[in-house]
């Protein structure tokens, strides 16, 4: 599967705004300033195809990026308290609307920050997608800011929150990018099953 070919489709503010559905699609999913775009540019090998802020918050709109076999679908972050509680409403109702429709999603990545215990917004998002029976992996971002001993504590209860649960998750640096093949190859499967 080519990653590189991905160009930005469109954004969308609203339901009524979601494209047709069509080619195969991956969703990205996580709280605010966890690396979604991050990820995405790694996965693409592109600085800037995803638009990366130091503000949380920023994407207020779901982004579709298309590559030749799939979309890849930037659902926006949660979690981010400075945002107007309408806002914030109007966000989960656009998040709903994507889930709620026939579309061909075939695998939703749910990012959590590797440093931290899961949020309760994040366990929120993977009981959601569990209870929904979608397809979906958890992806441990920013793991390279830990140290041994730490990465070691935090697989362990990654291994327990998740693994135990059948739940997959995969350590990921988008600044070593260690974690990259396995998730390239994760959605590549996903893609093409």
């Amino acid at each position: 599967m080519n990653f590189q070919n991905a160009e930005f489709e469109m954004a969308a503010g609203t339901a009524k705004q979601l494209p047709k559905v069509g080619l195969p699609e991956i969703a990205f999913s996580g709280r605010s300033n966890v690396g979604k775009s991050s990820l995405l540019n790694k996965l693409v090998n592109r600085k800037a195809l995803a638009r990366t802020s130091s503000t949380p918050g920023k994407t207020a709109t779901i982004n579709f990026y298309r590559l030749t076999e799939c979309r890849f679908v930037d659902l926006p972050g949660y979690g981010y308290a400075k945002v107007a509680k309408s806002e914030k409403e109007r966000w989960a109702s656009l998040v709903n609307s994507y889930f709620a429709q026939e579309r061909q999603l075939r695998l939703v990545l749910q990012l959590v920050d590797m440093r931290h215990k899961p949020t309760a917004d994040d366990l929120q998002m993977i009981d959601f997608l569990q209870s929904g029976r979608y397809p979906f992996a958890v992806v441990c971002t920013k793991s390279d800011k830990l140290n041994k001993s730490e990465t070691a504590a935090q697989t362990e209860l990654f291994t327990e929150l998740f693994a135990t649960k059948g739940i997959a998750f995969y350590p990921f640096s988008a600044v070593k990018g260690s974690g990259l093949d396995e998730i390239k190859a994760l959605i590549a499967s996903a893609v093409e099953g």
